[in-house]
């Protein structure tokens, strides 16, 4: 397949590495360089492309979509902090019969970490002497914060538990990404926790996406890529 980057940083270049071990060809790569081109500008670069990664700004989302839109390719977008205009985005992607699949972490550890967020909070539901609570931890870099891998958990617990409930953001250092769903009760604490070890968890997730969504027209959350590969 012939994968365009958009976005070449620490995500992008690992992207490239292990699309190309995997026999990909990473056919045009959309930089800094390239940041104020216009939709149907960048849609010319991308022409040549059969999907796109983009681990690129939250500000630059939505040209991003539409310049994929215009290019008739599908878009895998990693990049986080972009919720505001997630609807207008669903929409847009929806009324041009486009292909778009989004994650809020496409690391496959997070994604089954979802899962069992889900069955664990939905059994503690059922005692009120347990309060619910998300820490989460990034270097100093990270922008969001709460990160979207905590307002995804966050969402799941709420489904289960009705009560509000803390959702803490850490940024300092190099911290690796790292979440924690805890459970407090007066006699004990239950704490579940995902630690990020290096990048190639996301790369890798966001590689599997652009393989599944090819073909595709739609709009997919990666939690729907998950449920289908559990599935088999």
């Amino acid at each position: 397949m012939k994968i365009a980057l958009i976005g070449y940083g620490a995500m992008g270049k690992l992207i490239r590495t292990l699309a190309e071990n995997k026999t990909h060809e990473i056919a045009v790569i959309i930089d800094e360089a390239d940041a104020n081109l216009r939709a149907e500008r960048l849609a010319e670069k991308l022409k040549d492309a059969q999907a796109a990664i983009d681990f690129s700004t939250a500000e630059a989302v939505k040209r991003n979509v539409e310049a994929c839109l215009i290019a008739n390719i599908p878009l895998v977008e990693g990049t986080t902090g972009w919720n505001d205009e997630k609807e207008s985005i669903k929409d847009l992607v929806e009324e041009k019969n486009g292909a778009f699949v989004f994650g809020a972490n496409f690391s496959i550890g997070v994604n089954l970490f979802y899962k069992i967020a889900d069955y664990a909070s939905n059994l503690f539901a059922k005692f009120e002497d347990y309060e619910a609570f998300i820490e989460e931890q990034h270097h100093s870099r990270k922008r969001d914060q709460p990160s979207g891998t905590a307002l995804k958990l966050k969402e799941i617990v709420a489904k289960n538990i009705e009560k509000n409930f803390s959702v803490s953001a850490t940024r300092a250092g190099h911290i690796p990404g790292t979440h924690r769903l805890g459970f407090d009760g007066a006699a004990d604490q239950i704490l579940l926790e995902h630690a990020a070890r290096s990048r190639e968890g996301f790369a890798s997730g966001a590689i599997l996406a652009a393989e599944w969504i090819r073909g595709k027209k739609g709009f997919y959350e990666f939690a729907e890529v998950m449920d289908e590969i559990l599935k088999k």
